[in-house]
Formats: C-alpha cells, structure tokens, sequence
C-alpha cells in the first residue's frame, strides 16, 4: 500500500447533503481518511495510490457535490532578466 494525501480548498461550506455524500466516499475501497480544516477551508484526503490516482478521488469529491476552487500557480513566474547595455 502506498499511501498519498492531497489537500483541497473549497469555496463554500459544504452542506448537510454535501457532508452526508463526503461521509459515504469513506466508504470506497482506497479512500482512508478525510478532514477538514474548516478556518483554511481546506480538505485533507489520504488514500491508497495502488487503488486510486488523485484525478479519481478529486472526481469522488465533485461528485459528493462539493465546490472546489481551483489549483492556482503558487508563487509568480520570476520577472524576466534586463537585457544587457551595450558598451559605448
């Protein structure tokens, strides 16, 4: 067993039917844990690599109806180099 976790953020709180739907991905053979990090609105899911790839558990998580903000480049690309100035 390779065990992986992802870290999620989400816009919105999830409802009860969301939390209820989140409950039952538990349930899938690979997904081990998940938690909440409610004042980072974050979610911490750990899961079995040789049963499932992050694209299947981020797809589990949609489907449970849960509203993911998108992964955005973390730091900005470097500001390119001055061009050199030709000697007079």
């Amino acid at each position: 067993m390779t065990t992986v976790e992802i870290l999620l953020t989400y816009a919105t709180p999830p409802s009860d039917s969301v939390s209820m739907a989140l409950a039952r991905a538990k349930d899938v053979y690979g997904i081990r844990r998940l938690s909440f990090d409610r004042a980072a609105r974050t979610l911490r899911i750990e899961y079995d690599a040789t049963r499932l790839n992050e694209a299947a558990v981020i797809k589990l998580v949609r489907e449970a109806g849960f509203e993911l903000v998108p992964e955005t480049a973390q730091a900005p690309p470097p500001a390119p180099l001055p061009l050199p100035v030709p000697a007079a």
